[in-house]
């Protein structure tokens, strides 16, 4: 092959040659300066931005709160493209410097909590809501949460980095990350085949996890690869996103900390349920 790359001896950081968010990686982690996070009234304080992990723990304050439960939550979004993320305030939620963090004022000592998969158990366990207590129904729930956190790195820095991010297009990734995503895609469908849900009959954080990572896919949401991938191939899982999309809770929750699309689908800060009504009001005039 002409003009193949040959790894040198040793590795340094190119940082004009990263893509996209080549501003923002880095080889090191920790504050890059001093800045205190901005602090709501409720014990529940979200540091976030509607990405597809963002979604999922609005997505889920939002399910909780149309439960009657009292998941009342400040949500703060955190611009990642100006680094907000490796200020010493948000470094010291979550040390990883990634969305989404959150803290919980509700115990004598603040209790940070971070990692979406963590948030999402650490809520339902509080609020007893979305997980069985335990027996194979808490297990399926589960496995398949785990299930989602060892798959989406492989459609968002796998498939959704080089189709849609990446300087330039690089036919080997593609097609690796494609059949990896199709194979995905597959055994969601195969799963919803046989469950309404993803673990099984009863709604979950494994959906609440999984819809706004593969929901928004095969929705049409995420890199415009809905083409390309032939979601419509997918009729149980067009089936799930879509049931799990006319849910209230998470046409609230997908649009916190959100600041593109359209104007109703943007609540840059969330304080109380009237944020997301003013903006979801505009959808009707």
């Amino acid at each position: 092959m002409e003009n193949q790359f040959v790894p040198p001896k040793i590795w340094t950081h190119d940082a004009e040659n990263g893509g996209k968010w080549a501003n923002i990686n880095r080889p090191v982690s920790g504050a890059t300066y001093e800045k205190a996070l901005p602090v709501g009234e409720h014990d529940l304080q979200l540091y976030s931005l509607a990405t597809p992990n963002g979604q999922k723990i609005t997505i889920m304050l939002e399910e909780l709160l149309a439960l009657g439960k009292d998941a009342e939550y400040d949500a703060h979004i955190v611009q990642i493209g100006e680094a907000v993320q490796f200020s010493s305030g948000f470094v010291e939620v979550n040390p990883n410097s990634k969305i989404p963090a959150m803290i919980d004022k509700s115990n004598e000592e603040t209790n940070p909590i971070f990692e979406s998969a963590s948030i999402l158990v650490y809520l339902a366990e509080k609020f007893d809501a979305f997980l069985p207590k335990s027996g194979t129904k808490r297990t399926q729930v589960m496995n398949w949460l785990f299930w989602l956190h060892g798959s989406a790195p492989y459609l968002g820095g796998g498939f959704g980095h080089f189709y849609a991010y990446a300087p330039e297009k690089f036919e080997y990734p593609i097609n690796r990350f494609t059949m990896e995503i199709k194979r995905q895609l597959d055994l969601l469908d195969k799963q919803l085949a046989k469950n309404e849900f993803i673990a099984g009959d009863e709604y979950s954080i494994a959906d609440i996890a999984t819809w706004p990572w593969y929901g928004n896919l095969v929705l049409g949401a995420l890199y415009e690869a809905k083409d390309f991938l032939q979601v419509d191939e997918y009729a149980n899982v067009q089936r799930w996103a879509k049931a799990i999309l006319d849910r209230p809770a998470v046409r609230r929750g997908r649009i916190v900390n959100r600041t593109w699309g359209e104007p109703w689908e943007q609540v840059e800060n969330r304080h109380s349920a009237a944020d997301i009504d003013k903006v979801l009001a505009l959808k009707s005039k």
